[in-house]
Parts: C-alpha cells; structure tokens; sequence
C-alpha cells in the first residue's frame, strides 16, 4: 500500500516489487537454468546431418544425437543411421525427419 507520499510501505507483505519469496538472485524455487539452454545449437532447420539412432522413445520417435544434442526423428529405428532434415529446433532438442 501507498503512504500519503505515494511511496510503498513495507514490502514483505508480499505485494508490489521485490514480495516473492524465496529471497536474492535465483529465486530459491527450483529454478535452475540448465546453463546450455542458452548455448547456440548444433543444427538448425533446413540442415540435413547423418546421425545413428542411439534409442526410441516412448512415442517411438528415434533418439539421435549431434554433438551431445537431443534430436527426434520420426519413424527410425534403433541402430539404424540415417541421413535427417531438421525440421524444428527447440532449447533442448531438434525434431527431423528423414530424407529419401
């Protein structure tokens, strides 16, 4: 609340900037950043890269990886190396497809 300056009161209540709990820089909630997330990523769409499916996934998508980075590709196999087209790219994984 506001004091007859326009300044706000005591701020532990929890209202206005700086109420959060937790307390200093990070938050204190759980909240801990992966710091590759904000690494740039190995591919990019339109690139086509030859990976070895390493796994399936629970979908059934195959599990490659390029340089330690995450990408799906529909539909291969395990133990199967395939030429891909990356058709997505999210912060911790690629989605491709593969090319005929």
């Amino acid at each position: 609340m506001r004091d007859e300056e326009g300044n706000y009161g005591d701020r532990s209540e929890g209202h206005g900037h700086g109420g959060r709990s937790g307390g200093g820089r990070g938050g204190g909630r759980g909240m801990n950043m992966n710091p590759n997330y904000f690494l740039p990523k190995p591919v990019k769409v339109g690139d086509e890269v030859e990976v070895k499916i390493e796994a399936v996934a629970s979908k059934g998508d195959g599990i490659a990886k390029k340089d330690g980075f995450v990408i799906f590709i529909k539909g291969a196999k395990e133990g199967e190396t395939v030429k891909v087209r990356i058709t997505d790219v999210k912060a911790r994984f690629a989605i491709g497809e593969v090319v005929a």
